[in-house]
This record gives C-alpha cells, sequence and structure tokens, in this order.
C-alpha cells in the first residue's frame, strides 16, 4: 500500500530549495538572512509564498486577539518556519505543532540552517 504524503511535491519544493541555500550558504548565518534569501529563490522559482505574515490563532472557535507570524506561508497551505540554531530542540517542534493547530494549518516545515547540514522536519496537525 502506497503512503500518502501530504503536499509531497509543494514540500519537496520548498526543501530542495532550502537545500540549495544551505549548500550555497553554510551554516552561520542569522536567520534574517537565510529568510531573505529563500524569498528571492522563492520568486526565482515560482512557489507562491507570503512572507512574516500574520495568521489568526483560534482558542476552541474564538478567534484571538493576538496572532501568529509565520516566517513563510507557501502554496497557501504551508507553514515554513526557519531556524539558524545549533540543533532543533523538541520544543521548536511542539511550538510549530501548535501554530498548525491554532491556525487550522495541515503541514509545517520546520527547517535549520544552523548545522552542518540542512535539518528539517515535516510536521503534521492531524
Amino acid at each position: 500500500m502506497e503512503e500518502k504524503i501530504l503536499y509531497k511535491e509543494e514540500s519537496y519544493k520548498i526543501i530542495g530549495i532550502c537545500m540549495n541555500v544551505h549548500s550555497t550558504m553554510g551554516n552561520g548565518f542569522l536567520e534574517a538572512v537565510y529568510c531573505e534569501v529563500l524569498e528571492k529563490e522563492f520568486i526565482k522559482n515560482g512557489i507562491p509564498h507570503q512572507r512574516e505574515v500574520k495568521l489568526d490563532l483560534f482558542f476552541n472557535g474564538e478567534k484571538l486577539d493576538k496572532k501568529y507570524k509565520a516566517d513563510f506561508v507557501c502554496f497557501d497551505n504551508i507553514i515554513l518556519e526557519v531556524k539558524s540554531v545549533s540543533f532543533l530542540h523538541e520544543n521548536f517542534t511542539k511550538q510549530t505543532l501548535n501554530y498548525l493547530k491554532a491556525t487550522n494549518k495541515k503541514l509545517g516545515l520546520l527547517i535549520n540552517f544552523g548545522e552542518k547540514s540542512l535539518k528539517y522536519k515535516r510536521i503534521i496537525n492531524l
């Protein structure tokens, strides 16, 4: 039985661009630098995206006053969280999952440019 991967093609495109950026730049830059370069690459590669978009948060179906600012929302459905840290702590995964739940999005990509090789996690909100 074939496993269905949520937003397979879209997430592969995003991760591929992230890998290219990391292999070109390496690690050690601030998160904001990687975000700027990613945006240029998303535009160049025709990836629909919004940068630093404010998303509504909900609790028990009620909209909260506080907003969540995502690094990127790609293809209208994928939250991309960019980090540049020495390792991806479990708290980053939990935080991304909480953002997915609070915004009713289904897929988050947590990307870390801070290590020698690019690290990423696919986080699914079921």
